[in-house]
């Protein structure tokens, strides 16, 4: 199995050329995340996560979460992980500095978050959800609630989940029962929850559940849902733990990946009630929920850059490594690294991971501007651009990740079958990425939808007009071929949102192609301001291979993947008459 080494310079390339850090970090607010800070932390985190959390990935895959007598029991791999990271601060960077957060960019975060990923993407789930959970409490929490959970959950001492579906309701939210009755200044929530990500376990010292219920007289539907918070244990006036509440797991999932991540059913009220507060309006839990909810998807799209990564590094050595065949201008038995389709697998690997990544980090870059950007304008015009992308970088960058890690199972061909290898694990952890959080497919017709129909494709135009500006900007001898490419993906973009809007009948069909259009091309467009920044230094007398191994990269995406366009625009603009005649029984 490969050692998972930090691609430290990429993400500084990533940062210095496409963030534009130097400037991101001069914004009010973000004065103590100096460029000079950020290159000193970063390499500690990578000798932290590549130390103590990635040895853990395959013993903790191999030894998973299980339940004993109601308490889940996690892998022994993971015993002092948690709290070394916790007491490392690697939990609290972006967290506000007047809860003891260190107040960094989501960007950096999201730097950091993708060397836990990398290491090992179940436990990686652990204060992913809690971070939801303090994104929720910022934006409808009371100023009680923020004072009594947000710096114990900021510092990583408490975790926290999110409670949404029931057995019965699957993605249709409409459907949830689970109850919550008025108790004076509280609620008895009383009902069962499934599919909790780390819902219980003791990593943390309490574990705060938000939790999707209805009051008896909620109107029916969505308009009938609200949002509470309810702790694993009670909170004493002094802000010490009290009480054990009326909430316990009776289920842990027996899943095909993520084995060190207990996911879990979890029981409410069973005895007296459990105890919950409202978080937010009565009867608008969805509202309040979905800001958790996409923040999470940000997330997990870069779960699936992360995977990627994992398993391109191990892939990578593996081909170094194997001596098979013979292969011209090598003298006897060849490495397979050496064999062209191995190349092609290997480089087609490197190219989605290295576009998923340009266009995630581009976007947590814009969600930064949207909060502390001075100028009023900018942050309306970020907003937006999140909005816009928060589909994409969670449907476009989770398949790509189930593409990635299955090719990492073919470059190591019958060993990858075998789980021993490790190439499995990678693949069995990215299945889910395009599951949860909502489908891909509920993605896509967000995306078609409420991001492009609803206001007629404005924050799809602004997000071409942006592709534009950065063809115009790069038009120097050594960006020809590579803008080249981008100009025929913003033609067809273009193209295929004039469609869409003129045939919106036909957009819940189409919605899936038109997302991952969208996604391969404004993906190859960050992936190709990195290519045009690593050619204008080449031109400029630097031979370092990164840089060209950096415009090789955008080169083959140029050449090899940009031409699946073709096929979803013609795909989104063919006759669809035959949808109707369709029967599948």
């Amino acid at each position: 199995m490969t050692i998972y080494k930090v691609p430290q310079q990429e993400l500084q390339f990533i940062l210095e050329h496409l963030v534009n850090y130097s400037e991101l970090c001069k914004m009010p607010g973000y004065e103590d995340a100096s460029e000079d800070m950020v290159a000193a932390i970063l390499p500690e985190a990578a000798k932290f996560f590549e130390q103590v959390v990635a040895p853990t990935n395959w013993p903790s895959n191999t030894q998973p979460a299980y339940l004993q007598n109601n308490q889940v029991i996690t892998s022994p791999a993971l015993d002092g992980v948690y709290q070394q990271m916790v007491e490392a601060g690697w939990c609290s960077l972006s967290g506000a500095t007047e809860f003891g957060g260190a107040g960094f960019p989501v960007v950096i975060d999201a730097v950091v978050q993708e060397m836990l990923q990398s290491s090992n993407v179940g436990f990686s789930l652990l204060p992913t959800l809690t971070r939801g959970v303090i994104h929720a409490l910022n934006l409808y929490g009371s100023e009680s609630q923020k004072q009594r959970y947000l710096q114990q959950l900021i510092s990583g001492k408490w975790s926290g989940t999110m409670n949404l579906t029931e057995s019965h309701a699957g993605s249709d939210l409409s459907a949830v029962k689970t109850k919550a009755v008025p108790a004076g200044d509280h609620y008895l929530i009383s009902g069962q929850k499934i599919y909790i990500t780390w819902g219980d376990h003791e990593q943390a010292e309490n574990i705060i559940h938000l939790v999707l219920a209805r009051l008896p007289d909620a109107p029916e539907g969505n308009q009938g849902i609200s949002l509470f918070l309810v702790p694993k244990y009670l909170i004493n006036e002094d802000g010490s733990l009290g009480d054990r509440n009326d909430v316990q797991a009776v289920g842990v999932e027996h899943k095909l990946g993520i084995h060190s991540s207990p996911t879990c059913t979890l029981a409410f009220g069973d005895k007296a009630g459990a105890i919950g507060y409202l978080v937010g309006p009565l009867n608008q839990g969805l509202m309040c929920m979905f800001s958790m909810m996409n923040h999470a998807r940000l997330a997990v799209g870069h779960q699936g850059v992360a995977v990627g990564e994992r398993s391109y590094q191990q892939a990578l050595d593996y081909a170094g490594q194997r001596v098979q065949g013979a292969v011209q201008g090598v003298e006897g038995r060849a490495p397979i690294i050496h064999h062209p389709d191995v190349k092609r697998m290997l480089l087609q690997m490197r190219a989605l991971t290295e576009a998923g990544r340009a266009m995630s980090f581009a976007t947590m870059a814009a969600e930064d501007r949207a909060t502390h950007h001075p100028q009023p304008e900018v942050r309306t015009h970020n907003a937006l651009r999140v909005e816009v992308m928060t589909p994409l970088v969670k449907g476009w960058c989770t398949e790509m990740a189930m593409e990635t890690t299955s090719l990492g199972v073919q470059v190591h061909g019958g060993m990858g079958f075998i789980e021993e290898t490790g190439a499995a694990q990678h693949m069995r952890d990215a299945r889910i990425l395009p599951i949860y959080e909502g489908t891909n497919g509920i993605q896509a017709l967000d995306f078609i939808g409420r991001k492009c129909l609803r206001d007629q494709g404005e924050g799809i135009k602004q997000l071409l007009a942006d592709m534009s500006q950065a063809i115009e900007a790069n038009q120097t001898e050594p960006s020809k071929s590579l803008i080249a490419g981008l100009q025929i993906a913003l033609n067809q973009c273009q193209s295929a949102l004039e469609h869409v809007l003129k045939h919106p009948q036909k957009a819940s069909f189409v919605a899936y192609q038109f997302m991952m259009l969208l996604g391969n091309s404004v993906a190859y467009w960050q992936l190709a301001v990195l290519g045009c920044a690593a050619a204008e230094k080449i031109q400029a007398a630097d031979q370092d291979e990164f840089l060209k191994q950096k415009l090789s990269t955008a080169q083959f995406y140029n050449a090899q993947i940009l031409p699946r366009n073709q096929a979803h625009l013609e795909a989104i603009i063919a006759d669809a008459e035959f949808i109707d005649n369709l029967k599948l029984n």
